[in-house]
């Protein structure tokens, strides 16, 4: 199984977090928190149950 949230936590303290947006939908996840990353792959979709873990990960970080 691949640590999908792992692997995008260790990406943002590697600095590789380039933005982040909310949208309505995005491949079926609705809502949907899109996280853009300076390296492959480049988009990684958050659902919205982990919205507050993440948000709280956002809020430290300056973009």
């Amino acid at each position: 199984m691949y640590p999908y949230h792992n692997k995008i936590k260790q990406r943002i303290k590697n600095n590789e977090l380039v933005r982040y947006e909310y949208v309505d939908e995005y491949n079926a996840i609705r809502p949907c928190l899109l996280l853009h990353f300076s390296t492959e792959p480049y988009v990684r979709p958050i659902r919205k149950h982990r919205f507050e873990e993440y948000e709280k990960i956002l809020d430290r970080i300056s973009l």
